[in-house]
């Protein structure tokens, strides 16, 4: 007799088996596999690489992504490095070139400096001295006022037989750009005394006086006296041209300022045109460091009396063709 099945199940969920006799060929084995279930594959069968069942694949593994293939995953791009920077010693020129530039700027329009060649500003300036002067100001119109101490150019043979600087080439680069002081230039420095309009005298020893005010001057050097009496220039009495000012030295004694040019064109007043700008700091040596305030003699009542005398008189010449008119219309009208 054949061998007879018993009825009890393999073990699995695959179909039944029927008895069959002896010599009766196998059925074929459903498809995809020994009881595989048709749409279960068993782990460890062949499959598609990536896709469940796959050999050596373990289901909820970062390769299986839903509704991907399995492939891995792209990575993600690389941070592009930074540009490399340029070395300092090839920036150096460039930042040299900048300097030098800010520098011709800062000289042409805003402050430059300048160097006291003489003792005609003692004490208020010491021979060697560097001060920093304001060119900015000029540029919106402003001009010089009493007390200043302004630098100018040679209004014409002031410094005529005056000793005239050799500077080697580095200075004169250095002074070009305004970081010393340029030896080219000719240039003096003194105190404004009077302005346009303004009446300046000296007779004997003193006191200078500004349109008839006696000026207290402490800035003088000291045992000099603020006029000088001699025949050379020191005793004068000039009314300042408009657009001119006149200038002395504080070393009174020992400058050649507009007393002593008033045979020269000008006759010895200092065109505004020429003013450069106003010295407002002593800059070196650190030991000298300091302001150049308006000395407060230049601020007495009465000073500027004769200036300010015209514009009333002007306002005055103006109110009377008006007031005439006003009188004319009410007689017609009545």
């Amino acid at each position: 007799m054949g061998d007879v099945a018993v009825g009890a199940r393999s073990g699995h969920d695959g179909p039944e088996e029927r008895p069959r006799h002896s010599g009766e060929p196998a059925p074929a084995p459903p498809e995809g596999g020994v009881n595989a279930a048709p749409d279960t594959p068993a782990p460890g069968n062949a499959g598609a690489p990536g896709e469940p069942g796959a050999p050596g694949q373990v289901p909820g593994t970062q390769d299986q992504q839903p509704g991907g293939t399995g492939a891995e995953p792209p990575k993600p791009p690389e941070p592009e490095k930074g540009k490399k920077h340029k070395s300092f010693w090839k920036e150096l020129p460039l930042l040299i070139g900048i300097a030098l530039v800010l520098a011709l700027i800062i000289k042409t329009f805003l402050v430059q400096a300048f160097s006291i060649p003489s003792d005609s500003m003692q004490n208020t300036l010491q021979q060697g001295d560097r001060v920093l002067v304001d060119k900015l100001t000029p540029w919106f119109g402003s001009e010089p006022e009493r007390g200043e101490v302004v630098v100018f150019k040679d209004p014409g043979h002031w410094l005529d037989g005056e000793p005239t600087p050799d500077p080697n080439a580095v200075q004169r680069v250095l002074g070009w750009i305004g970081l010393m002081p340029s030896a080219d230039e000719k240039d003096l420095i003194k105190r404004v005394v009077g302005v346009g309009g303004d009446t300046v005298e000296c007779k004997g020893t003193g006191p200078l006086k500004v349109n008839g005010k006696a000026l207290n001057e402490p800035y003088v050097y000291p045992g000099n006296t603020p006029c000088t009496d001699d025949d050379q220039g020191g005793q004068f009495k000039i009314t300042v041209p408009k657009g001119k000012i006149w200038v002395m030295g504080d070393h009174r004694q020992n400058s050649l300022d507009s007393r002593y040019h008033q045979n020269q064109p000008g006759g010895g007043s200092v065109p505004v045109d020429n003013v450069v700008g106003r010295a407002f700091v002593i800059a070196w040596p650190p030991t000298r460091w300091g302001t150049l305030p308006v000395p407060d003699t230049f601020d007495q009542p009465g000073l500027s009396q004769a200036m300010s005398a015209a514009p009333a008189a002007l306002g005055l010449a103006g109110a009377v063709p008006l007031v005439l008119w006003r009188r004319r219309r009410v007689a017609r009208t009545a």
